[in-house]
């Protein structure tokens, strides 16, 4: 991250650190910067300068954010970010103009608010703000008493699925994919135990994700009569046989049926990856 030695007229009167840059973004909210000669000299010089100069900014300055935008290719300015006490909130797409192009920025901040690194509290939330984030998805396998699987011809893709849907921040899959069947269906189901976890790799502008499937139970035909299907993401949706599941849907929603249907038979659980049993 190119930076330029001169201290901003905004937060002058105090020297700064050979090589990294303080400016004013707003009120108290402080942007930091360094320099390639810096960074050349490796993470650990480089992260504690900017450490440094980043509790500067909060204790003595006073500011109540520093924050520091970093290329997402740039691997060495996330570690020293990361190293200097950042915590890591996202992507900001299109944030600098560089070459006529606009470039994202991976956005890293430390709030005055926030818990020492040194202390295990605000090491932790470091670690959890660049740490991996998987997605969950959570489904439910309902059927009939004819050996029907209830499914759902969605709105945003040709293809049919099992009802269910994304596992929001903090939330317990299986409170989820109940959530997400009242909320699609107004249907009010319990899901009962766990009995596929399946692994969706990247695909079609997705990132990977983790399917975990739970029992549905078996219900009479009428059952979906009484679906009331979410407008903006529902087409309908009613029991299909498993030659419909396979005519249906994608090949790999097939084969996580199936992988679950094999597992209801034997009352157990097991894992698979795009429904291929591993």
């Amino acid at each position: 991250m190119n930076a330029e030695d001169a201290r901003d007229t905004s937060l002058e009167g105090r020297l700064s650190r050979p090589g990294v840059r303080l400016e004013s973004v707003g009120n108290g909210i402080a942007r930091v910067s360094w320099s390639a000669e810096l960074q050349a000299q490796g993470f650990e010089a480089a992260s504690a300068a900017v450490r440094d100069e980043v509790a500067a900014a909060l204790d003595e300055l006073k500011q109540a954010r520093v924050e520091a935008l970093v290329d997402p290719d740039d691997l060495l300015g996330t570690r020293i970010a990361t190293w200097a006490g950042l915590q890591r909130e996202g992507v900001m797409r299109g944030a600098l103009e560089q070459d006529g192009e606009l470039r994202d920025r991976v956005v890293f901040a430390r709030l005055r608010t926030d818990a020492p690194i040194h202390k295990s509290r605000g090491f932790r939330a470091l670690l959890n703000s660049f740490l991996p984030r998987k997605r969950a998805i959570a489904q439910m396998l309902v059927r009939d008493a004819e050996g029907r699987v209830l499914l759902c011809n969605l709105t945003y893709k040709q293809d049919w699925d099992l009802p269910g849907g994304v596992v929001e921040v903090n939330e317990a899959p299986h409170v989820a994919v109940a959530r997400e069947v009242e909320e699609e269906l107004g249907l009010d189901l319990t899901p009962g135990g766990l009995v596929l976890t399946d692994w969706l790799p990247p695909w079609s502008g997705w990132d990977d994700a983790v399917c975990l499937v739970f029992d549905g139970g078996v219900h009479e035909a009428s059952l979906a009569e009484r679906i009331v299907p979410q407008a903006r993401e529902i087409r309908t949706a009613r029991f299909c046989t498993l030659q419909e599941v396979h005519s249906l849907c994608a090949d790999f929603t097939a084969r996580r049926i199936d992988s679950a249907l094999a597992n209801l038979d034997s009352g157990g659980s097991s894992y698979s990856e795009s429904g291929r049993p591993r």
